[in-house]
């Protein structure tokens, strides 16, 4: 092969690497927009949420209003309030002028910096379109906390969650660890059977739940909601325990030629390097239990001082429902503390969550 047909061979390489190159960036832009497009549309709601929480109800109402938290802007004018409208130029495009006097068919428009610089328009006034600015609102969040006794619903919420959560983690981690480390008979077949447990809707076991507690006399009491959170639930025992099936055995070999209990193991050994799929866990939980909704209405109906703040946010919203900014309000007030949480801990989260689908 001569030197030229090496040099041809070599350029026709490059401009393959390169054209490889350009197509790959191309693909990695396309989905880069995609993704960001469907996160837009996920948190879309929760924007909105936000917006009308922060404004007054004529924001609201206002004709032409935008989606974010603003007023009509005005300018005083002879020791009145003027509005600003937008003024269509001959550019196509638009100017801030301020109303001074409205007509059917001429209006009296100035400059809003210097209100003494009048000019004639003419054309109806009510095609105009009000200029507006941001102006946002946090007197709807005090009112809330007021009106609903945030503080108490906060309480009784915060209680309920982190004793519940310290219940299904103590005792997932102790089933889990009994599955995925001890050998006894049968092992496998009771794994089995309480993985099959999920599967049963919790309809099936509502009323003799219910019949059990009343029995008990725990209704009207949080004991119904704290007391089974310490009875490992099927679903958090199958995470943690697909996660210990990744830990070498020989870490627990090693701690017991060193003289290690199988309790020293438990808390020195896997318990540390669970700390992932332990922490996802107590993030399921515990937004479960601030969120849960039909358990608290079930066994505190009629107990208002012990409700939680599901139960609060559900009365709150039907009796101020009229009332635009308080419900939107309440609301980001209840999903603040989780919303916290799960920043503080996602890098931990999806690491969990992530390795407990590891085949070991």
């Amino acid at each position: 092969m001569s030197a030229v047909d090496g040099l041809s061979a070599e350029s026709a390489a490059a401009e393959h690497l390169e054209s490889t190159r350009r197509v790959s960036a191309r693909r990695r832009i396309l989905a880069t927009f995609a993704v960001a497009i469907l996160t837009f549309l996920f948190f879309a709601p929760l924007f909105n949420l936000a917006s009308i929480s922060l404004k007054d109800p004529d924001q609201v109402y206002a004709a032409g209003s935008p989606l974010y938290p603003a007023r009509a802007k005005q300018v005083e004018v002879d020791g009145k309030e003027r509005p600003v409208v937008l003024v269509p130029q001959d550019d196509g495009s638009f100017k801030e002028m301020v109303l001074v006097k409205p007509g059917r068919q001429e209006s009296l428009l100035a400059d809003p910096a210097d209100v003494t610089k009048t000019m004639r328009w003419q054309g109806s006034w009510r095609t105009l379109d009000n200029a507006w600015e941001f102006s946002a609102t946090f007197n709807n969040f005090g009112t809330v906390w007021e009106i609903l006794d945030y503080p108490t619903l906060l309480r009784n919420t915060l209680i309920i969650a982190v004793i519940g959560t310290i219940g299904t983690v103590v005792s997932c981690v102790l089933v889990a660890y009994g599955f995925s480390r001890l050998r006894f008979p049968g092992r496998g077949k009771l794994f089995q059977v309480m993985v099959a447990t999920i599967f049963i809707p919790g309809t099936v076991t509502l009323i003799p739940t219910y019949m059990l507690f009343l029995n008990l006399g725990w209704v009207n009491t949080w004991l119904p909601l704290l007391v089974p959170t310490f009875v490992a639930n099927a679903f958090d025992v199958f995470l943690i325990r697909q996660y210990m099936m990744t830990i070498p055995r020989e870490h627990d070999e090693a701690a017991q030629i060193e003289g290690a209990s199988p309790w020293q193991t438990l808390r020195y050994v896997i318990i540390p390097q669970s700390r992932p799929v332990i922490i996802a866990v107590t993030i399921f939980h515990f937004v479960y239990s601030w969120n849960d909704y039909f358990g608290p209405l079930i066994y505190l109906s009629t107990k208002p001082e012990l409700q939680t703040l599901g139960i609060g946010l559900s009365r709150f919203s039907s009796q101020y429902s009229a009332r635009v900014g308080y419900p939107e309000a309440a609301t980001l007030m209840t999903i603040a503390i989780p919303i916290i949480l799960f920043i503080i801990f996602q890098r931990y989260f999806v690491r969990g969550v992530v390795v407990t689908g590891v085949d070991k």
